[in-house]
């Protein structure tokens, strides 16, 4: 499986197709800064975020328009469990978005802030699980057995 990161920092540059047809621009579920952590180099990067229709896009600036371009997407769907990290990075707002393979982390303004993006993206995740790809969904069954 390729990296979540690679995937969703290679996005920059895509048209409005390759991102589901997903118009990020107009009326998102939740949108707000927040700390991004880097995948290779591990700085901490201050992004615009926008969370709409299961994808978790951000940006450089606040104005979005039809015209911005994402500098990533994350596919929520893609993701089993949003928490809270203040534990795991000793920063205060911090929060964890997991996949089967990587953890990402997130650091916000305020601990409502926080809870905020944690509830609002832990209700994607339950929203769009259910088109996760065809693999994912033969490996839940057999482990029903």
């Amino acid at each position: 499986m390729a990296s979540l990161w690679r995937a969703a920092t290679g996005s920059a540059g895509q048209s409005n197709e390759e991102h589901g047809g997903v118009e990020f621009w107009s009326n998102p579920e939740r949108t707000g800064w927040l700390l991004k952590q880097g995948e290779y180099i591990k700085t901490w990067r201050r992004r615009w975020f926008v969370l709409k229709q299961g994808k978790l896009f951000w940006f450089k600036e606040s104005t979005v328009t039809r015209g911005s371009q994402p500098r990533g997407v994350i596919p929520v769907a893609t993701c089993l469990t949003v928490k809270g990290a203040e534990d795991v990075l000793n920063k205060q707002n911090a929060f964890e978005l997991s996949t089967r393979s990587e953890t990402m982390y997130f650091i916000a303004d305020s601990e409502k802030e926080k809870e905020d993006w944690i509830n609002s993206i832990g209700r994607s995740i339950v929203q769009h699980s259910r088109s996760v790809t065809d693999n994912e969904i033969v490996d839940y069954d057999s482990n029903r057995k």
